[in-house]
């Protein structure tokens, strides 16, 4: 088959571009609401398991800075 050995990034693409096919205006009101608010999906998926843990990291290091500085 086909998409036996697809890979998880390889297999979403796959499903959007068939869904755009199958919907286009949908996928317009979705480029509507993405552009306002960006997609935490799409964040994660473009920096990986070590980009995410940073920014994971950095997060919860900035809200106990935050909590410590204003309390």
């Amino acid at each position: 088959m086909r998409h036996e050995n697809e890979t998880p990034e390889r297999r979403r693409d796959r499903l959007r571009l068939e869904e755009l096919k199958r919907n286009p205006t949908g996928s317009l009101n979705d480029a509507f609401t993405r552009a306002n608010s960006g997609s935490l999906a799409d964040l994660v998926g473009s920096l990986g398991w070590k980009g995410t843990g940073i920014l994971l990291a950095v997060t919860i290091i900035g809200f106990i800075l935050i909590s410590f500085i204003f309390s």
